[in-house]
């Protein structure tokens, strides 16, 4: 009955950790883009949040630099590698246009980097339809979601998009 009891007591433990080691931490690859119309501004106002290990990851896969982003040995051309990839992978369309927009900064916050970017001098009264394409990060993780949401005049639309699916069109 004695060794039965002490069996247990080693074989719980070591069935613990056998379970634990075989559960491995699962990886979420998303970003969130709010995207918001400034009436004062005449502008649409965008941020960016996403992972900073996986922007530093895919600079360093799509242009061969070590941005090491928010660190001390941040790389001198990060905000112009950043700014480059935006622009590859982030698209807003006014009637089917693309537009410019400016990228203004970033800056940190725990394990995100923010982006800001802004589309000024917006006539909201020409505009019939907004498609905003975001395929940011989806050419290096397949799993990458991107969810934008869109507000424009006490309006809201959010759209989760997906690599084989990286557009969300609204009419305005």
């Amino acid at each position: 009955m004695m060794k039965r009891k002490i069996a247990r007591v080693l074989v719980l433990p070591l069935a613990m950790v056998l379970l634990l080691s075989f559960n491995t931490a699962h990886k979420f690859y998303v970003s969130v883009t709010n995207v918001a119309y400034a009436e004062d501004d005449s502008a649409f106002q965008i941020t960016s949040r996403i992972f900073i290990d996986d922007l530093d990851a895919v600079l360093a896969e799509r242009y061969g630099i070590k941005a090491k982003l928010a660190t001390p040995d941040e790389a001198k051309v990060a905000d112009e590698y950043i700014e480059k990839y935006f622009r590859a992978k982030f698209v807003v369309m006014f009637n089917g246009e693309p537009v410019h927009y400016d990228f203004l900064g970033k800056r940190y916050d725990t394990d995100v980097i923010i982006c800001y970017l802004e589309i000024p001098k917006v006539q909201l009264s020409d505009i019939k339809t907004m498609t905003v394409q975001n395929e940011v990060l989806t050419d290096l993780f397949d799993e990458q979601k991107n969810v934008v949401h869109v507000k424009w005049n006490g309006n809201k639309k959010s759209f989760v998009l997906i690599k084989s699916d990286s557009k969300g069109m609204l009419n305005l």
